[in-house]
Formats: structure tokens, C-alpha cells, sequence
């Protein structure tokens, strides 16, 4: 009886002394959650084809070399909704992005 109340009180104070870490494991953010916080934004006016096919939804690499080269050929965009006249980019590409969409920095 004596031994188990000295293991029992060796265990406790063994348990309250050691820092009890957080299982982060469910705490992390997915990447969307943490772009979704940050909220980053794009200037289609000056981005490289690399950053708009990382930050935007819908547009791999080829979608945005065809908006560098539209931007390129017909100059700046005036408006974030003239993003549709790139060929392959259409309306719902735009409304899935306008909101991380600039002209400007």
C-alpha cells in the first residue's frame, strides 16, 4: 500500500512537472486557410507568369504566360474585369480570384 502511494505520487509529480505540448497536427493550417489570412494579393499589371500561377485559383502556368502576353502585347490592364479577354481566362476563373486581383501595388 505504501509503495503504491509513493509510485502514484512519484507519477503525479512526474506528470505535472513535464510541459504538456499541444498536438499541432490539427492546429495547422492548410495552405488555402493561411493564403485566405495573409490575404495576398496579385498585380496583374506587373506579376510574373510564376507568381500568378501560384497564387491564383484556376491558372497554371500556361493561363498565366497567356496573361503576361496579352499584358504585353495590348499593355496594362485598365480593369480587373478585362482579365476575360485574355484567351482561356473566363468569368468564373475572374470571380473566383477578383478578390486578391490589383492594377497597382
Amino acid at each position: 500500500m505504501k509503495l503504491q502511494l509513493i509510485l502514484l505520487t512519484l507519477t503525479a509529480s512526474l506528470f505535472l512537472s513535464t510541459p504538456v505540448l499541444a498536438d499541432t497536427s490539427a492546429e495547422r493550417l492548410s495552405d488555402q486557410e493561411t493564403t485566405e489570412m495573409v490575404q495576398l494579393y496579385v498585380n496583374i499589371n506587373s506579376a510574373s507568369a510564376e507568381k500568378m500561377a501560384d497564387l491564383l485559383s484556376g491558372i497554371g502556368f500556361a493561363k498565366a504566360q497567356a496573361i503576361v502576353a496579352y499584358r504585353e502585347a495590348n499593355g496594362a490592364f485598365l480593369s480587373v474585369d478585362d482579365l476575360v479577354l485574355v484567351p482561356g481566362i473566363g468569368a468564373a476563373t475572374l470571380a473566383k480570384n477578383r478578390s486578391v486581383l490589383r492594377l497597382a501595388d
